[in-house]
């Protein structure tokens, strides 16, 4: 069956979802960012793309980028095939290690574009991994507040003020609003029902959530990660069956 053909944006700028086939891991360790880094910056020379934003996930990647000289589907194509190219010869391993298509959003307006940046730098701090938004290491939140290298941060923080310093407040104080941000995601095929959830809970030696919430603060985290760590259990449905926020929900390590 032919596939749809996929949504041309009005501006060339995309939200695009790269994950590892079969949800495998695609970053074995910090060595492998660093050259999908490099990989992203060389072809940004070459292909002339513009980049606002990424986040490296141990088996996904989010990027926000704008299409100019080739369409976002040859730049994807270059980039991943470069990486898989390097990964291949280093783990001496062949054949695919990306999903076959890539998923991609349009991004077209101001409010949706700030949004969506916002999202790719929370990223970490949802999946349990980071504490902080300004502290994440494998996102572009840093370019924003240090110096950039990569990532072509001035029309972001042009939409909050022309002034430099003010700009760059405003942008740590929306980057850093956690909200429930309705963007292109990796989802999981498995869903596990509440149902099923509670038992999980029950084997952990959680009977109700009133147990949990009463607690110390090092063992509830703790057992928080065990959660969400099973494939198929959502940050949100732990918070919806623990009583427990989805912010402390998402910290916990």
């Amino acid at each position: 069956m032919a596939r749809n053909p996929r949504k041309k944006s009005v501006n060339g700028i995309y939200h695009i979802i790269i994950r590892g086939i079969n949800r495998q891991i695609i970053f074995e360790d910090n060595g492998d960012k660093i050259q999908y880094l490099k990989i992203l910056k060389r072809y940004k020379e070459i292909s002339k793309y513009k980049l606002y934003g990424y986040c490296l996930m141990d088996n996904h990647i989010h990027l926000l980028c704008k299409e100019t000289d080739e369409s976002i589907s040859d730049v994807v194509k270059r980039i991943s095939s470069s990486y898989v190219h390097w990964y291949n010869a280093k783990y001496e391993r062949s054949g695919h290690l990306f999903e076959g298509r890539f998923k991609s959003e349009t991004v077209e307006d101001v409010r949706y574009f700030l949004t969506v940046l916002r999202y790719i730098h929370q990223n970490p701090l949802k999946a349990g991994v980071s504490k902080s938004v300004l502290d994440c290491k494998w996102t572009s939140i840093r370019e924003y507040i240090d110096k950039p290298n990569l990532v072509d941060t001035e029309l972001a923080l042009r939409l909050f003020s022309w002034d430099e310093k003010k700009a760059l407040e405003l942008f740590k104080e929306y980057s850093c609003e956690l909200r429930e941000d309705n963007c292109l995601e990796v989802k999981n095929s498995l869903k596990i029902s509440d149902h099923e959830v509670l038992k999980i809970m029950r084997s952990l030696g959680m009977p109700n959530s009133s147990i949990l919430q009463q607690m110390n603060k090092k063992d509830r985290d703790k057992l928080l990660k065990k959660m969400k760590e099973i494939e198929g259990v959502t940050i949100r449905q732990v918070a919806r069956i623990t009583g427990i926020s989805k912010s402390v929900v998402q910290r916990a390590k």
